[in-house]
């Protein structure tokens, strides 16, 4: 019976899976977005977080845990330097899984995971304006603007008018 058991196994035999996920933590850290299975990006939120939050603290200590996860020197040298540098007020969630829908091929569902701090699309948008049903409220200052542009087309139209008059009285 597996009560309690809540771990993906992706299918994988427990040397494959961690292999595979040291690789896909490699690849988020340098390339700070990474595409994938949603379930294999969900995995990897899993293993990578912890890894990041133990880059916090630059310690001798915190550098041989994570490289016994990763085993890579540039992604350790990412990991402490630039990565944890952005992440270091943030009290967790650095990581982002955002849907993407089926693989054309088999049809699993993919999504793309990648590090909050490093998306500069989503970091500089500012959140768009909520757009209402009620419209008449939002029209209301609109019709005064076009009140204010009248006022210069009525001291146009005296200018005109003179040279009409002009034309009229020869």
């Amino acid at each position: 019976m597996r009560h309690g058991k809540k771990f993906n196994h992706l299918g994988r035999t427990a040397d494959h899976r961690r292999a595979m996920l040291a690789n896909m933590a490699i690849s988020l850290i340098m390339h700070k977005r990474i595409t994938t299975t949603l379930a294999k990006a969900k995995a990897l939120k899993k293993y990578v977080e912890p890894l990041i939050t133990r880059s916090k603290d630059d310690s001798t200590n915190s550098r041989r845990v994570v490289f016994s996860y990763l085993q890579d020197k540039e992604a350790l040298k990412e990991l402490f330097g630039v990565v944890a540098q952005k992440v270091g007020d943030r009290p967790g969630g650095y990581t982002r899984v955002i849907k993407l829908g089926a693989r054309l091929g088999d049809g699993a569902d993919m999504a793309f995971i990648e590090l909050v701090d490093f998306d500069e699309n989503m970091a500089k948008t500012p959140k768009a304006e909520k757009k209402t049903r009620r419209s008449r409220k939002a029209a209301a200052p609109k019709a005064e603007a076009p009140a204010a542009e009248e006022a210069p087309k009525a001291e146009e139209t005296p200018a005109a008018e003179a040279p009409a008059e002009e034309a009229k009285a020869e």
